[in-house]
């Protein structure tokens, strides 16, 4: 398939991204100068305020790692809270349906895996062409059983978003 993208590839919210940290900057910036220019505040008053500003940086950094990154062998995912690397055989199938905040793995174990690195908040578009490209890597990367492949009214671009 020549669609497919050139691996390793790295799915991630570029715009949603680069908001969070921005606002990350700017809110450790404006409450260290606040607790600068404070001059009643002590030093260990002015260096919570710092502190404070530096994990509210931290939260939102946090929150723009998100990523799905694939390479040959398999997907990690990077969501907020942790990382998990799967083979592509353990993809059953990518959904990204009307209304969902981020894209969702069915995992061959039965569970489903929120990808956070898809997600169309800021930017839709690119979130379908990116749950659009994974789809595709994953079903030409998957080796399974013919039984347990999806159904052909299954997981079909035409019936979601991605």
């Amino acid at each position: 398939m020549s669609d497919l993208p050139t691996l390793p590839v790295t799915f991630r919210p570029g715009r949603t991204r680069a908001v969070l940290l921005s606002a990350g900057v700017v809110i450790f910036l404006v409450i260290s100068a606040v607790a600068l220019l404070l001059e009643q505040l002590g030093p260990g008053e002015k260096l919570s305020f710092v502190l404070t500003g530096a994990l509210i940086f931290w939260v939102l950094a946090r929150f723009a790692r998100v990523s799905v990154l694939a390479d040959d062998s398999g997907v990690t995912v990077v969501n907020i809270a942790g990382r998990r690397r799967l083979d592509w055989a353990e993809i059953l199938r990518v959904n990204l349906r009307t209304g969902d905040a981020w894209v969702f793995l069915d995992l061959s174990d039965g569970t489903s895996l929120p990808a956070l690195g898809i997600q169309p908040g800021i930017d839709r578009k690119q979130a379908i062409a990116d749950a659009r490209a994974l789809r595709a890597l994953v079903e030409a990367r998957s080796i399974r059983d013919p039984e347990s492949a999806p159904g052909p009214d299954q997981g079909r671009p035409d019936q979601d978003q991605g």
